[in-house]
């Protein structure tokens, strides 16, 4: 139907609410119209001028509501009710004798109401035959659609030429009924009322291009869905781009510059487990595409299978990394992209009616997210887990953690996929029988890497068909003064110089201190030339550090920066951190000193990359440290080789053999470490979530885990029965676990609930428990001092020794309640006092409490000023771990917080706790806080922003990327566009359906 031919247009905007007692017309029920008949019908040129509310409508109504009796509905003169009212007066002229007014009130209806009421009925078919005559203009598409359905009613139930008609009456004198006629038909106005009503909230007029766009993105979805429902072993593409539309592959070029997959990674995809949706294990070498083929299988379940999917990643700065880099393709493809990563989550996830969504997290998240998923029996909307770094199973406490999360999903979802990536392991197998999966191995790289090891002056290249693993290259060349000989004995100068600056080289060294020493030792002896390179970009650099110090500059990156190094490792703050990875990455800066830390964040790859030493501060390296060092290696699409030089002693030569030649190590549950600390988490989570009740139920469940794989080389002193039995007997002795009454099942207590809802370590669930009972007693309410001890982290403790000199000078600041509160916990005046002084202090004071005390007067300092530069010059501590005390306190306080919710007595702390969550994860002026919560902005970016006039997160996701980068200085348009897409995805992340 053509809506150019109606006369009538529709249109809704905002308005206040009104009364319409002037404008009420016959078609509006005699209930609202305060009852009793008409007593004459409303004139034809009636006009309703008035406006309709811009409300959400009602999710549930009566069809006998009149659903716009509180608001008018429509525009302009001539309103659509009222051309019903004149067409309904001319059919009754036409058809039917008027002998009376409709009473809408009257349970027992009059004769003459009787006939007019039937007359009513039958006007349906003549009001149509009027409304026609006046052609409606721009009514939507479901008002257009109700329209052809009432024609067709129409002329299927009008009589033919020469048949007689008759109007149903209910009395004797009534005409004889039709009995082909006897269903009554609701009036036009109600229906189209009720249509309105839907179309109220319908989406706006959407341009044709856009219609088709989206419709051949649903086609090919559609047929993808339907091929992988029908897929069998032999099929080897279910689709346009191994079974996702072809708008995928053309993001995956717009976005990401692919054309074109490896051959391995069509071959991954296409495997018979992948396309069967059985669990798939895969191991490569590092830098050889093996996230991509994670991320297409994930868009495969998010596009086609309608499911959730999890996304793990060992580090904060990796899940941002990658939430940024995700949210445009969620925009494009309409999922959505969360991130679970410090203090950020939401437990349980929102519910979303229409959409699914891909949860990004860390280790420790995505266990909480899994547990909270458990427990809201939503697990099975999780259709796809991926675990990058699947061979930290057995790396200490986060192996635990990672082993405790699979192996829940496996118990509790049959129809969840697991993907892991993994570095290449000797007991592959293991993992495999634990997480039921097929294996797939490449040795690929897109690079050619080679290996080098650096003895005296001469470099050997690492082969292990030699007898001793080494085979000579070459001498090192490179002519030394005494004083470069006694500065730099490893050569490190000769090393780096024979690639930079028209390369990139990372040099990996033991310590913090040693990378910024050796940075500085560098620039002592580099030729002024490299002053000359990209001198304007440098300085913008150094610029943008400033700003992110608040005007303070790193003295050694002052000097390191002009040259084009720097330093890069955990004393940086994450600013400075972003800044120096995106100068390195844009070629700005050459070379990069670094500790391990960057092999396992974020890929930054070189021409060549140098080991300073076999050690890891005072640790020898282990195998997969170094090929995760030596796999920085090599830029794809840059460079034609890479290589690697491990600066070696002779003490060290036959260790190093070792190092680089033997296979990989062998991956080991990590349940038993520290006296069962994991399993006794395991066990207590698994009671609370109530997976298991029994003892029997848990051995039943740990026939799941790597630990019952495993059990003849993890279990030799008892048996793994043994352990379980002795793990519950723990809990029930630390008041986690309880018996019932009948002695027959295993409950969880309140304080066991809390323990495993918080994510709080079993040995300082007690101490928690009674710090914040304390801290109830008096708790002190005009500062943050007291809730800030309550949650600084009893991990960080050990790291810091405490300054008394400074202590002294801090405590002197605080107010007499701040240091009534101090005395209260512990932590007393005169203690400070006398052990600045140098003096012995006789009263036993408890040590733990002391520190904890000195680390919660640095963060209230930061609170308070927001400056980590000043706050780390008054403390005399590095700024990097300053930062790192901040951001484990934001973390621990979302833990606390979650502890608190569910024990009743400390139902003061949840909202307090909320709001100091919050100021703990920016530590910034409260005004950038809503820019901030973008990923990826920082302090100074967020400050660039406020005072461009992006001041909210709607400003930001409504910004053009084009503009953005001509009012920001030193934003790349990839910078924007993905900044611009972050803003959009966080703004979405709000509740669409009621939880």
């Amino acid at each position: 139907m053509n809506a150019g031919r109606l006369g009538v247009k529709v249109k809704r905007v905002s308005s206040r609410k009104r009364s319409r007692d002037s404008l009420k017309t016959h078609l509006t029920p005699a209930r609202k119209r305060g009852g009793g008949p008409c007593p004459q019908p409303c004139p034809p040129a009636c006009r309703l001028s008035s406006i309709m509310a811009d409300e959400q409508a009602a999710e549930f109504c009566s069809d006998s509501e009149d659903l716009f009796g509180d608001y008018d509905s429509i525009l302009e003169d001539s309103s659509l009710l009222a051309k019903l009212d004149d067409a309904e007066q001319k059919a009754r002229q036409r058809d039917v004798q008027p002998s009376g007014h409709t009473d809408f009130t009257g349970l027992r209806p009059t004769k003459d109401v009787k006939q007019n009421k039937s007359c009513t009925d039958f006007l349906t078919d003549s009001i149509l035959d009027d409304l026609a005559d006046e052609p409606f203009e721009d009514l939507p598409a479901s008002l257009l659609q109700f329209q052809e359905q009432v024609k067709e009613s129409v002329k299927r139930s009008r009589p033919q030429d020469g048949e007689k008609t008759s109007t149903p009456f209910k009395n004797s004198d009534s005409i004889t009924e039709d009995k082909s006629r006897r269903k009554s038909r609701r009036s036009v106005a109600d229906q189209l009322k009720k249509t309105m009503l839907c179309n109220a909230a319908a989406p706006s007029n959407v341009s044709r291009t856009v219609g088709l766009k989206e419709a051949v993105v649903s086609e090919e979805i559609s047929v993808a869905m339907q091929a992988m429902e029908t897929v069998s072993a032999e099929t080897t593409d279910l689709g346009p781009y191994f079974g996702l539309p072809t708008k995928v592959k053309d993001l995956m070029f717009k976005l990401r510059g692919i054309k074109t997959l490896y051959d391995w990674q069509t071959t991954c995809l296409n495997l018979d487990c992948v396309q069967q949706r059985t669990n798939l294990i895969y191991s490569l070498p590092t830098s050889g595409g093996k996230t991509l083929v994670a991320e297409i299988l994930i868009l495969r379940e998010l596009l086609c299978r309608k499911k959730d999917c999890l996304f793990i990643l060992p580090y904060i700065s990796l899940v941002q990394e990658k939430v940024r880099g995700l949210a445009s393709f969620g925009l494009e493809l309409d999922f959505m992209v969360e991130e679970y990563a410090g203090s950020k989550g939401r437990f349980p996830p929102m519910k979303r009616r229409n959409k699914t969504s891909l949860y990004i997290a860390t280790i420790e998240k995505a266990h909480s997210l899994v547990n909270s998923l458990i427990e809201s029996s939503r697990i099975g909307n999780l259709g796809l887990v991926v675990v990058d770094e699947l061979h930290m199973l057995g790396d200490g406490s986060r192996g635990a953690i990672i082993e405790m999360t699979l192996a829940k999903v496996l118990y509790m979802s049959k129809s969840t996929q697991i993907i892991g990536m993994s570095a290449t392991l000797g007991n592959i197998n293991d993992l495999q029988t634990f997480l039921r999966a097929e294996n797939y191995t490449n040795d690929f790289r897109p690079v050619q890497l080679k290996e080098y090891v650096k003895l005296n002056d001469t470099i050997y290249e690492v082969d292990p068909k030699e007898e001793n693993c080494f085979r000579f290259s070459r001498p090192l060349n490179f002519k030394y003064s005494s004083a470069m000989q006694k500065m730099d004995p490893d050569h490190i100068i000769a090393l780096v110089t024979e690639v930079i600056p028209a390369h990139s080289c990372l040099v990996f060294c033991p310590t913090k201190k040693n990378c910024e020493n050796v940075a500085g030792m560098i620039c002592t002896y580099l030729k002024e030339e490299f002053l000359q390179c990209r001198q304007e970009e440098k300085s913008l650099l150094l610029r943008e550090l400033r700003d992110s110090g608040n005007g303070s500059l790193c003295p050694v990156l002052k000097r390191t920066v002009p040259y084009g190094l720097a330093y890069h490792h955990s004393g940086l703050t994450s600013e400075e951190r972003k800044l120096v990875e995106e100068a390195y990455s844009n070629g700005v800066l050459c070379l990069l000193t670094c500790t391990s830390t960057l092999a396992a964040g974020i890929n930054l790859p070189a021409r060549r990359v140098i080991l300073r030493s076999p050690y890891v501060a005072t640790d020898f390296l282990k195998r997969s440290q170094y090929k995760q060092m030596v796999g920085r290696a090599g830029r794809a699409g840059i460079d034609t080789m890479g290589e690697s030089i491990l600066i070696l002693q002779e003490k060290d030569r036959n260790m190093a053999q070792t190092l680089v030649c033997a296979p990989m190590e062998n991956c080991f549950s990590k349940l038993m470490l520290d006296d069962g600390k994991g399993l006794l988490s395991l066990i207590l989570s698994l009671i609370g979530l109530n997976i298991t009740s029994s003892c029997e139920q848990v051995r039943e469940f740990l026939c799941g885990t790597l630990l019952f794989v495993q059990q003849e080389q993890l279990c030799v002193r008892r048996s793994l029965w043994e352990e379980v039995q002795t793990c519950v007997d723990v809990l029930k002795e630390k008041n986690l676990i309880s018996v019932s009454a009948d002695a027959q099942s295993l409950q969880v207590t309140r304080l066991g609930k809390a323990t495993y809802k918080g994510s709080v370590d079993l040995t300082l669930s007690d101490v928690l428990y009674k710090d914040l009972s304390k801290g109830l007693e008096g708790l002190l309410l005009n500062s943050y001092l007291h809730l800030v001890y309550l949650v600084t982290p009893y991990d960080m403790i050990s790291q810091c020794k405490p300054d008394w000199m400074t202590y002294f000078r801090q405590f002197t600041r605080l107010s007499d309640s701040e240091q009534k509160m101090s005395a209260a916990v512990g932590v007393p005046e005169s203690f400070v006092a006398r052990k600045a002084a140098g003096q012995t202090v006789k009263k036993t004071v408890n040590m733990e409490v002391v520190s904890r005390m000195y680390l919660a007067l640095v963060l209230l300092s930061l609170l308070k000023e927001t400056n980590l530069w000043s706050v780390s010059e008054r403390f005399q501590l590095s700024r990097g771990f300053i930062q790192t005390l901040l951001s484990s306190s934001s973390a621990f306080c979302s833990c606390v917080l979650h502890f608190t919710e569910e024990l009743e007595e400390f139902w003061p702390f949840r909202a307090l706790l909320i709001e100091l969550t919050r100021r703990l994860s920016y530590c910034v002026r409260a005004e950038f806080i809503p820019l901030m919560e973008v990923v990826g902005v920082m302090e100074s970016r967020a400050k660039q922003l406020y005072n461009a006039g992006y001041k909210t997160l709607t400003h930001l996701a409504n910004a053009d990327p084009a503009v953005l980068c001509r009012s920001i200085e030193n934003l790349s348009k990839k910078q924007a566009n993905q900044m611009v897409a972050s803003a959009k995805m966080t703004s979405l992340c709000v509740p669409d359906v009621a939880e």
